[in-house]
Parts: structure tokens; C-alpha cells; sequence
């Protein structure tokens, strides 16, 4: 199917294409190509996100959509999530509520549905997630330092070594490379393909890893 036919679907189905959308880290897995190449891809599975917010330069200083997914139960909301997201179909808030920045679609309206195929087969995209967290590591591991000798004597195998500085200014700078906890930050990854967009099964086949756990929430945006 061509973008334009893939648009034109979208529209007559009452969904929106944006600029990019947000889907959940499934797994990696191999496909061949038409030349009968294996390219490793990583599964994301796409669940209905809804608009649920328009923001506007006059409103709120720059334009961005704001979308939502999975209803939340009611123990778990209050009242002003149940206000702002009742135009969007939420009765009690939903448990995830993410923007995509972008110019305003002429079609755009809260409560509309966020079509799969706002992604189509060959773009280039950027990934954002959240990187898996590895718990606290010294500084050997966590920054790749040298470390010291690891002979018999040496006092200085695998610690991070001298930090401070003089009297003046008399602390250690922010920003020094220490042993602490590595991983759980968000990543980008740039220039990612497209391999396939299944809508009937909820699927979309990028190549090559993600950032992020199982299960994790990611961003994909063309460009």
C-alpha cells in the first residue's frame, strides 16, 4: 500500500496520522527481505492511543499533540484526570499520557484515534525509551576506566582514584564521573528503518535493538 493510499485509508476510517507514535517493546526476532537476507528486527506492539489534548501556540506556547492509552481504573485517578481525559473517551484517566510535537493537522480533534499507519514501510525514524537499569557499578564498568595495576602490592586496582580539588574551589565539580547507578536513562536511537507495518495484527518491525525492557513504552518519530 503507498503513503498516499495509506492516508486515504486512515482518513476514511476516522483515524489521525501524526508525525510518529508510541508502542511497547515486544522482543527481537529474524525476517528476510525480498533478496533473502535475515535483518533482526524488534517487535513493538502498538495499542489504540487517543488524542486527548490540542496544544496550540497561543495556548500553551508551542503546538503538540497530546495523546493517551489504556483506561485507568477509577481507585487509581482523581478528578482532574477524569476531567481532562473524558473527551478522549476515558471515563476514569488512562494510564498513560504522552505529546508528539508537531504542526496541527487540519483533521485534528480530541477523541480521535491515532492510526498505526502514521508509520509506513521504509521511513527512517528515532527511537527514545527508557534503557535497562544495572543496578549500582563501579566506576571501571560504569565508565570504562583503566583502573590501576593488578599486581601484588598495588593499592589501586578497580577504585576510581583522586576526585577532589584544592582550597579553592574546595569541592568536587558536578558532573565527575563516580560509581553509582548505571543504565535506566533515556536513549535515542537515530536513523532506525521501518520494515514492516502490520495493522490487522497491532505490529510494527524496526531494525535492529531498542532501548528498554520488555513491555517499555517507546517513542517513534519520522525524521
Amino acid at each position: 500500500m503507498s503513503e498516499q493510499n495509506a492516508t486515504d485509508a486512515a482518513a476514511s476510517s476516522g483515524e489521525l496520522k501524526l508525525a510518529g507514535l508510541y508502542a511497547f517493546k515486544e522482543g527481537m526476532a529474524t525476517v528476510y527481505n525480498d533478496q533473502g537476507e535475515a535483518v533482526p528486527v524488534t517487535i513493538l506492539r502498538y495499542e489504540p492511543w487517543f488524542v486527548s489534548q490540542i496544544k496550540t501556540e497561543q495556548t500553551d506556547g508551542y503546538t503538540a499533540l497530546q495523546v493517551a492509552c489504556r483506561p485507568r481504573k477509577a481507585k487509581n485517578t482523581n478528578k482532574a484526570e477524569k476531567t481532562h481525559l473524558a473527551g478522549a473517551g476515558f471515563e476514569n484517566g488512562a494510564q498513560f499520557v504522552r505529546e508528539i510535537r508537531q504542526e496541527i493537522p487540519a483533521d485534528a480533534k480530541v477523541g480521535a484515534r491515532v492510526s498505526i499507519e502514521s508509520l509506513t514501510k521504509g521511513d527512517e525514524i528515532r527511537i527514545t525509551g527508557r534503557s535497562k537499569g544495572r543496578g549500582f557499578q563501579g566506576s571501571v564498568r560504569r565508565w570504562n576506566f583503566a583502573g590501576g595495576p593488578a599486581s601484588h602490592g598495588s593499592k589501586f586496582h578497580r577504585r576510581p582514584g583522586s576526585s577532589g580539588n584544592r582550597t579553592w574551589p574546595g569541592r568536587v565539580m558536578p558532573g565527575k564521573k563516580f560509581p553509582g547507578h548505571w543504565g535506566d536513562e533515556t536513549v535515542t536511537v537515530k536513523n532506525v528503518v521501518v520494515v514492516d507495518v502490520l495493522p490487522a495484527e497491532g505490529v510494527v518491525m524496526v531494525k535492529g535493538p531498542v532501548p528498554g525492557a520488555r513491555n517499555s513504552l517507546v517513542k517513534l518519530v519520522r525524521g
